[in-house]
């Protein structure tokens, strides 16, 4: 059976933890993370979204949004 994308996000969450977009774009070929993201929050699943800093590939200082599943008690 093929996975949507959001099935695929969904399952990274589960099973690594956390997703990037750049995660999401070399494992998965999602060029939208967000936006699956905002699907899956409209299903129900709670994803919190943390602000990430870093270095791009020339060395400059970038942010991006990192997603974890939170896990109902």
């Amino acid at each position: 059976m093929k996975l949507t994308q959001k099935q695929k996000v969904l399952r990274h969450l589960k099973e690594i933890g956390s997703i990037t977009p750049i995660d999401a774009l070399r494992d998965y070929s999602i060029m939208r993370l967000t936006s699956r993201v905002c699907e899956l929050k409209d299903e129900g699943h709670n994803i919190k979204s943390e602000l990430v800093s870093g270095k791009n590939k020339y060395g400059e200082s970038v942010r991006y949004s990192k997603y974890t599943l939170v896990e109902q008690e």
